[in-house]
């Protein structure tokens, strides 16, 4: 770029939530290395979260974040350390207050332009009163967001439909009526302030200065056009992870327990496309009883594995399993780096929650997955996954809901099924695996000089550019 970048400022505002956040850094990042100057403002957890991803090319700005003032534990910070739904509001409420911080923020460092996070939408009218472009990240892909804006526009009688089909997409889409996140029903609700929060957002949507996505044009070109003639200004940037250095790859996201170097020599020790990793995402719990059965389906399987555990308690773990599993299985508990993971030779496969960092990190590694999705956007990413992309094999997931209790029990047979499927040989698995592999290279080309993602970068920059110069 040219030296009139580093006059360039801009101020990335993530929402605290390990999916919102990491992808955030890594865009923070892709700028600073073409020269802008970057800050991320976040909160003092938070930061010990980021710090060790990133370098001197991108500035820390720390705001105080008041958990006990609205009743959260000392510290509490992060979305993905709470899973009672009362926290969870009472966060909501609380990155609300944060309004005036903000303010104050953008007053002392008048940035250019600020990148901020859907779930922070009260940041486009701060902004403005600024005079101060916002962008907004949603974490999701193009496809998510035009299904999303698809059933806005559906019909009250899907209500009581079993299953509709989204209207006006480039693509026929049909879909259970259990498996949508419908916002509306958190109206007068103790959770209210989430409904009113993703209403606010939509109404912004539009307002935006633009919208930057964690995507590539040649994955979803269709839904890509067809976003950005719903809201305008969009651009596509991703896979964000790409951009990581091998040696920030396995410090992305914090410090991973010590069973994780053991991992890495196990696999190291194992033949090319021979393990499934199985990982729920950094939110995700289950049942005792679910959580059995997927124990019991790995170890029936007779597949090599590693199974990333959110759960803390052992209870759930069938009697002798670690004994009888330690050959063939790895488990880690907590945190893992999942991108090392990922791009190691020997993993062939991929069971994943289908939150869309672990689509896209499945994605550019090449891999085919099982999709099992349990809420929020993740449904949509299975659609797309396993309709239109056809690297994906469902285990049958029918329910969107963040209650562990409230969700059907899949079972070990089920899930037996689809990880052999997944892994096994056969016309269908090969050409399966066929086209995640060239999803994969097309992911790197994106990020590569002259791919698309790049010049997409390039061009919002000189658009800023020149904007600044303008103002």
């Amino acid at each position: 770029m040219t030296s009139e970048a580093n006059h360039l400022h801009m101020l990335f505002f993530p929402f605290m939530a390990q999916g919102h956040m990491l992808p955030m850094v890594d865009m923070a990042k892709i700028f600073a290395a073409r020269g802008i100057r970057i800050t991320i403002l976040t909160t003092p957890v938070n930061a010990t979260i980021i710090r060790p991803s990133i370098d001197d090319s991108v500035q820390l700005h720390i705001i105080p974040f008041p958990s006990v003032e609205f009743g959260l534990p000392n510290g509490c910070e992060n979305r993905s350390l709470m899973f009672d739904h009362d926290q969870v509001s009472n966060f909501f409420k609380a990155l609300s207050s944060l309004r005036h911080s903000f303010d104050y923020v953008l007053g002392e460092l008048y940035p250019d332009c600020v990148v901020t996070d859907m779930f922070l939408p009260w940041t486009y009218y701060v902004a403005t009163a600024r005079g101060i472009p916002r962008l907004v990240f949603h974490g999701s892909s193009n496809f998510a967001m035009c299904a999303t804006t698809a059933f806005e526009r559906c019909p009250l009688k899907v209500d009581k439909a079993e299953c509709f089909v989204f209207p006006d997409l480039p693509h026929r889409i049909e879909m259970l009526r259990t498996q949508i996140m419908d916002f509306n029903k958190f109206a007068g609700t103790p959770s209210d302030i989430i409904f009113e929060t993703f209403r606010e957002a939509m109404e912004v949507e539009s307002k935006n200065y633009g919208a930057l996505m964690n995507s590539f044009y040649v994955l979803e070109p269709e839904f890509a056009d067809h976003y950005r003639k719903g809201i305008g200004r969009v651009w596509n940037i991703g896979p964000v992870s790409l951009y990581n250095k091998e040696m920030t790859k396995s410090s992305r996201g914090g410090e991973y327990p010590a069973s994780v170097n053991e991992c890495l020599k196990w696999l190291d020790k194992r033949p090319t496309g021979s393990i499934v990793y199985i990982c729920f995402g950094s939110g995700s719990l289950f049942s005792v009883e679910q959580l059995r059965e997927i124990a019991l389906a790995l170890e029936e399987s007779r597949l090599l594995f590693v199974w990333v555990v959110r759960n803390e308690c052992d209870d759930w773990i069938p009697k002798g399993y670690r004994e009888r599993i330690k050959e063939v299985g790895m488990m880690i508990r907590g945190w893992a780096p999942q991108l090392v993971i990922l791009n190691h030779d020997a993993v062939g496969g991929f069971v994943t929650h289908c939150g869309w960092n672990s689509c896209l990190e499945g994605i550019s590694a090449g891999l085919p997955m099982v999709t099992w999705p349990l809420y929020a956007d993740q449904f949509y990413n299975e659609k797309f996954l396993v309709d239109i992309l056809k690297v994906g094999i469902t285990v049958g997931s029918k329910v969107n809901t963040f209650n562990i209790e409230m969700r059907p029990i899949v079972k070990a047979e089920v899930i037996k099924i689809a990880v052999r499927t997944l892994m096994g040989d056969g016309m269908e698995a090969n050409e399966r695996r066929r086209r995640a592999k060239q999803l994969g290279e097309m992911a790197k080309k994106a990020v590569d000089k002259g791919g698309s993602s790049y010049e997409e970068i390039e061009n919002l920059i000189n658009e800023l550019i020149d904007r600044k110069k303008r103002v």
